[in-house]
């Protein structure tokens, strides 16, 4: 695993240590990260997994609003890794990190009673869009809950303008699919009304569309299953 498998933070891996301060400007972060806590709902108890945790800002949000569920943090790129496990280590809090791609949310056997994902599957190919929420799903007990929030559809010229910025640092090819409406369609094809967004925040750099997955045992059945090989490694 080399960081040309991946899209780094904001593009570039030398732009990897202005990544929180990027999204805190340009994403008006804490409406759409605190709604998402809302919906996800944390509780005393929880197995919770963090799909592409990046720096760890969402991860020590959950912790903090549920301390006695267990957090786990998956990323393919050492670099924000190292961030994340030091913000966790400077508040005091236990978090796993591991190092591993979307597609390898079920690779461990663990089972998680949530999922959740954040501006992850704007910056990976379509392939690995439905690859990665697929696992995601087959990683929930039965009864479990799938969390997604990014760049979806952008459902309006000024959106479609201001989300230019971000295929500009994480490139069109990837990106583009999302902006028409990838994520709905995979969401959808698990469950119809799954792909319809929760909740949608403005922002200067495009809409951010909050989705949730509840996978029932219909859902669990229509999953492929999990590709053979590969694993994730502890950070």
């Amino acid at each position: 695993m080399n960081q040309m498998d991946f899209t780094p933070a904001l593009g570039r891996p030398e732009m990897t240590g202005a990544y929180d301060l990027a999204i805190r400007m340009l994403t008006r972060e804490r409406r759409w990260r605190l709604a998402l806590l809302e919906q996800l709902a944390p509780r005393e108890g929880d197995a919770i997994l963090d799909v592409g945790c990046g720096t760890g800002t969402f991860a020590l949000l959950v912790k903090k609003a549920a301390p006695g569920a267990r957090v786990v943090g998956l990323d393919p790129d050492p670099a924000v890794l190292e961030i994340a496990a030091a913000k966790a280590r400077g508040a005091g809090v236990k978090i796993e990190w591991r190092r591993g791609f979307a597609r390898d949310a079920d690779r461990s056997g663990d089972p998680f009673t949530k999922v959740v994902s954040s501006l992850v599957f704007h910056q990976v190919p379509m392939e690995e869009k439905r690859r990665g929420i697929e696992a995601m799903a087959r990683t929930v007990v039965p009864g479990g809950e799938v969390h997604v929030a990014d760049y979806a559809r952008q459902r309006s010229r000024l959106m479609r303008t201001l989300f230019g910025l971000v295929q500009r640092l994480d490139g069109a090819e990837n990106t583009e699919p999302n902006a028409r409406g990838a994520i709905e369609a995979i969401l959808a094809d698990l469950d119809h009304d799954s792909g319809r967004p929760s909740r949608i925040v403005r922002t200067p750099t495009g809409e951010i569309s909050l989705f949730r997955l509840d996978v029932a045992p219909a859902v669990a059945n229509s999953l492929a299953p999990p590709a053979t090989g590969g694993s994730t490694e502890a950070s």
